[in-house]
């Protein structure tokens, strides 16, 4: 689980990285000293997991969770016991009083664990039975928190940018978690070309080709994508079959 830590005391930030640093299904992201910090975070990175600490300046805590439209699985991370039924009514995970033992932490983690694992075995089962319909138009990705629905001819090309890929369509885009390689195997091969490492292109959309780049339209202007070396003579090919 892709973990976050938030606090403005190092002290307690340090005792929860060497606590994380023990837990093999922990992968600590980065350590934030206050909540507009790890906003900005967040819009950036995948997180499954935050702790948090509740009475911070600027922003509390509870603010931050109640101002994510789609929040993390969370554990508060206090020394006043007085928030503890405000924390449970947000869905928090757990509620830790510190100073906080390396056991009570392990009995917390395991709770996050569990629901952790929960909705990946509910999206994986919601994922599979959805793509299991042949002759679709569309398929789905998810996307916070959601499974969102992409149509294929709706689609212009998608990005790759190290573990996420971004689905550019005719109108916004979708950002998933997943490899340029997964999404690839799931694409149709007639409506799909990988040009690059990081692009792939819906054939349909396709403007114009030089020896170096394909052009398509996005929001009225000319995109230039690039053709790696290693995928020219696959997309002349198709430009070849298709000339008049």
């Amino acid at each position: 689980m892709n973990t976050l830590i938030i606090d403005d005391e190092p002290l307690a930030l340090d005792v929860l990285e060497t606590y994380i640093s023990k837990v093999p299904e922990l992968n600590l992201v980065a350590r934030c000293s206050n909540a507009l910090e790890a906003n900005e975070l967040l819009r950036k990175h995948q997180i499954d997991l935050i702790f948090l600490d509740i009475q911070m300046p600027q922003m509390s805590g509870v603010d931050l969770i109640k101002a994510l439209p789609n929040p993390p699985l969370f554990i508060f991370t206090t020394a006043y016991s007085n928030y503890a039924l405000e924390g449970y009514e947000l869905n928090a995970i757990d509620y830790l009083l510190k100073p906080i033992s390396l056991d009570r932490f392990m009995k917390a983690v395991n709770k996050a664990l569990e629901q952790f694992e929960l909705r990946h075995r509910e999206d994986a089962s919601a994922e599979a039975a959805i793509q299991g319909m042949e002759g679709a138009d569309f398929f789905f990705v998810k996307a916070d928190k959601k499974l969102v629905k992409i149509k294929y001819d709706e689609i212009l090309y998608i990005e790759g940018l190290k573990d996420y890929v971004i689905i550019r369509l005719e109108q916004g885009r979708v950002v998933t978690l997943q490899t340029m390689k997964s999404l690839e195997d799931k694409l149709p091969a007639s409506k799909f070309k990988r040009i690059h490492r990081s692009y792939i292109v819906s054939i349909d959309k396709i403007h114009a080709v030089d020896g170096t780049s394909v052009d398509v339209f996005e929001k009225g202007a000319i995109k230039q994508l690039p053709i790696g070396k290693n995928y020219r003579d696959e997309i002349l090919e198709i430009v070849n079959r298709n000339k008049l």
